[in-house]
């Protein structure tokens, strides 16, 4: 089954390139590949040993033709390919600062990616799986917290290897300190979460909190997936942001963003709202208009 998505830029609908997809339908399809799956693909060690593959300076021979395969616009980029010592140095590249502009809108996505979006998140429940529920509380490990985004607006941004793998501030505010939420690392691409959507709260994550003027609190969460062993946050907690500051950066591999917004602090842009309706996601860089 082709993956399809709206891309924002063409207004056309596009089939998305999946990176180790033969893998991904084994794995997640296959009965010998579900043994697999729990056996070992799952769990830490497993994209702890392929992240050090793609920290090897022999990886570095896998960045041109990735490049090439992919189509890449190598003008983008804030160094030149050949300057990558490692594929994990070029999957976590920082682009130019013009490559990016930021939207005035008073949220922004906080990745490249493909995104869902939904004014409310209960209507999230059975996007991906017919009949299951979306459980924040599971999400976000907290009861109190969870209580403060319950009926508010959701926005999963999903990076695929392709993608620029920095995130930014969502929104402009202060920055609490990050918690990290341990678990294993299934695949969040389309082909597992059609499977099973609770990979998501299954998956080792990390939260932070936003405090702004204009929006109420802010939750951004990264979470990480098969490959993805390492979330890096590159900010420092308590200070001040303004969206689309860098926050952190993903090491090899597909992964995701969840951002929440409180009950009726933001309008999410209309057609990631009508596109999520038909369980489509929308292809928008980072920077680009999320809601106001």
């Amino acid at each position: 089954m082709d993956i399809q998505f709206y891309n924002r830029y063409t207004q056309k609908m596009e089939t998305e390139q999946v990176y180790g997809e033969a893998f991904l339908k084994w794995t997640y399809a296959n009965p010998f590949g579900k043994l697999a799956l729990h056996g070992f693909v799952k769990r830490p060690a497993f994209s702890q040993w392929y992240g050090w593959r793609m920290n090897q300076p022999k990886s570095q021979k896998k960045v041109n033709p990735f490049i090439r395969n992919y189509k890449m616009n190598t003008d983008e980029f804030a160094d030149h390919p050949e300057s990558y010592a490692t594929f994990n140095e070029f999957f976590y590249r920082r682009l130019k600062r013009s490559a990016r502009p930021i939207a005035t809108d008073h949220a922004v996505f906080p990745a490249d990616g493909r995104h869902l979006g939904f004014q409310n998140i209960t209507n999230a429940n059975g996007v991906f799986v017919k009949g299951q529920k979306f459980d924040l509380d599971a999400l976000i490990a907290d009861s109190e917290i969870s209580q403060r985004y319950r009926n508010g607006s959701l926005v999963l941004s999903r990076l695929c290897p392709v993608d620029y793998h920095r995130f930014h501030f969502p929104v402009s505010g202060q920055a609490g300190k990050t918690r990290l939420v341990n678990g294993p690392l299934f695949s969040v691409s389309p082909i597992a979460l059609a499977r099973n959507i609770s990979y998501l709260w299954q998956n080792k994550r990390t939260l932070t909190e936003i405090k702004t003027k204009d929006l109420g609190n802010v939750l951004m969460m990264e979470i990480g997936a098969t490959c993805v062993g390492s979330i890096s946050q590159t900010y420092a907690p308590n200070d001040m942001f303004d969206k689309g500051h860098e926050k952190g950066y993903f090491a090899f591999g597909g992964s995701s963003t969840i951002t929440l917004f409180e009950p009726g602090a933001i309008k999410l842009a209309d057609d990631l709202l009508k596109n999520s309706e038909k369980q489509i996601d929308t292809y928008a860089l980072m920077g680009d208009s999320m809601g106001n």
